[in-house]
């Protein structure tokens, strides 16, 4: 890599952190001089804006999220064993997030709303990716016979994210893992009681 670039990623990778805790509107300039040891005009002879290095960073940030959320489903076998993985992956994010501040989709979607489009339409691609995975999952599986075919993919994957995502919020709130656990621990038995079907 040469220095250019190794300097681009290790600006990516300060400034990730920093806007995923504080956001695109809280952290400044002066922030990010911080984080990365360089001055604006070494900054901006990587980023033509504050803007652009802030989605850069939110892809950054969002990469390393779903690198790992992959990674860990990469030796599960079968839908259910998924979905399962999936869920258990939020309970380890809970106490050691891939990026500090939390979930990097959910703090973006909540910032930028309409005061940022471009921030908030990278906020959603992200999220329909991982709708469609898990719609995915549940569709294969309903073909598989191991999840139920009164389970819609869609809806599942709505109860999946929203619970999950809340309980982030919830733990980032008050800073207690719990809220997490308790909505793992749920989603859990909703796997297996109310989508799995008996053989699977």
């Amino acid at each position: 890599m040469r220095k250019g670039a190794r300097t681009r990623q290790q600006i990516l990778e300060s400034t990730a952190p920093l806007f995923n805790k504080q956001g695109y509107f809280g952290a400044s300039l002066t922030d990010v001089m911080r984080v990365t040891g360089l001055k604006k005009g070494g900054i901006y002879n990587h980023f033509e804006s504050k803007e652009e290095l802030a989605l850069q960073a939110f892809d950054y940030a969002y990469e390393q999220v779903s690198r790992q959320f992959m990674e860990n489903l990469r030796d599960k076998s079968g839908a259910v064993e998924r979905l399962l993985g999936a869920v258990e992956f939020f309970r380890l994010q809970a106490v050691d997030p891939p990026v500090p501040g939390g979930c990097p989709v959910l703090n973006t979607a909540i910032e930028s709303d309409d005061s940022h489009p471009a921030l908030r339409e990278r906020a959603r691609n992200a999220m329909n990716e991982w709708r469609e995975l898990i719609q995915r999952i549940v569709q294969k599986g309903i073909e598989h016979g191991e999840i139920t075919p009164k389970a819609d993919p869609d809806t599942v994957a709505s109860i999946l994210i929203s619970t999950l995502e809340g309980s982030v919020m919830l733990s980032r709130l008050y800073r207690d893992p719990v809220h997490m656990y308790r909505a793992v621990d749920h989603l859990t038995a909703y796997i297996q009681n109310e989508l799995a079907m008996p053989s699977a």
